[in-house]
């Protein structure tokens, strides 16, 4: 096996980045994200609630990074993933609710 000399690792670098930069997950902007209707209001999640979840989690999620869409996640995972993000954001617990909510779709 050949082995790579000091002055190619920064070409090296530059293609492993490229490729691991360029096979994201699913991500979408804030304009492909489901808007809630009174459809999707449950006896836990208000219209009101569900819209401010979504502006919230459009403007403190997409401030760090593309949006994954709601459905590709079940509660249980959605429940994980703000676990450990939702202290990187500085929403307080009220907001974070509200971003559960939206991303599970009151469920």
């Amino acid at each position: 096996m050949k082995k790579i000399k000091i002055y190619q690792l920064p070409l090296f670098l530059a293609v492993v980045l490229f490729i691991t930069g360029s096979c994201k997950k699913d991500l979408g902007s804030s304009s492909s994200l489901y808007t809630p209707t009174t459809a999707d209001v449950t006896a836990t999640a208000t219209l009101a609630q569900l819209q401010q979840g979504r502006a919230l989690y459009s403007s403190n999620c997409n401030s760090c990074h593309g949006l994954y869409m709601p459905e590709n996640y079940n509660p249980t995972q959605w429940g994980s993933i703000l676990n450990s993000m939702a202290p990187r954001t500085g929403m307080s617990s009220s907001q974070v609710l509200l971003v559960s909510k939206y991303v599970t779709k009151g469920k």
